[in-house]
């Protein structure tokens, strides 16, 4: 029943669609039926392939990247108090700058290939990294350090042996978050300035009034970060077993 779950949704979801189709007649433009969607997505299945390909090295690239780069600013945080007062007003302050704002920028500096939209992809993954990990880190068991410090551990020492593996549940959290928010960053990177992507054909398509064909690349989008989503979080799972479930 638990497999079948999904299945239905999708059906209903599917069912609904159909019928406000036919019983609102409302436009082809404005809402394709889902026949017409999946012809699209047959008829062009060799263009939606390469661009979802194009788009899903994006997401994994800035996902990587981001991943690194908020965990080792975390470790950086929580091991130096004075380096925290130099970059937590630039942590909140990537986060207060919209990212449509700074997605011209970057393709005008990067240009239009692949470069830009990592790093759009990275700085919209970056913070929620390193907010959980840096959370983790800091609410270690006090009787562990207590302990390591009674024994003579160096601060290097109590960070690797004690802080991080304690602080690995709270990092992979933020790692699933930025998993489900990574395709926003190549999505934006894409709307703005792209030769190719599953955004770029959005945008190409919108321009012709080609909803099925937008219709088509947001459902192989939509597909593509759900089965990201959950081979980290699967792979979580199995690396972190002993953390409880619930």
């Amino acid at each position: 029943m638990k497999r079948l779950r999904p299945l239905v949704t999708i059906a209903g979801f599917l069912a609904a669609w159909f019928l406000a189709t036919r019983l609102t007649g409302v436009p082809s433009y404005m809402l394709p039926a889902p026949g017409a969607v999946a012809a699209a997505l047959v008829n062009d299945s060799a263009m939606l392939f390469a661009n979802a390909l194009t788009t899903l090295a994006e997401i994994i690239l800035g996902l990587i990247l981001g991943a690194l780069l908020g965990a080792a600013a975390a470790i950086a945080i929580v091991f130096s108090p004075a380096l925290q007062r130099w970059l937590m007003p630039v942590l909140v302050l990537s986060q207060a700058i919209p990212v449509f704002a700074l997605a011209p920028l970057l393709v005008l500096w990067f240009g239009f290939g692949m470069a830009s939209k990592v790093i759009m992809a990275v700085l919209i993954i970056f913070f929620p990294v390193t907010a959980a990990f840096a959370d983790g880190l800091r609410r270690t068991d006090p009787g562990w350090l207590e302990l390591a410090r009674g024994m003579d551990a160096s601060p290097a020492r109590i960070m690797w042996h004690i802080r991080l593996p304690a602080a690995l549940p709270a990092f992979a959290s933020g790692l699933r978050v930025a998993t489900a928010v990574a395709p926003i960053g190549a999505i934006i990177g894409e709307w703005v300035g792209a030769s190719s992507g599953l955004g770029y054909v959005m945008i190409e398509a919108n321009a012709r009034i080609q909803t099925d064909l937008m219709f088509a690349a947001l459902i192989i989008l939509a597909a593509l970060s759900m089965t990201l989503w959950v081979l980290v979080d699967r792979t979580l799972r199995r690396l972190l077993y002993w953390v409880p479930e619930g």
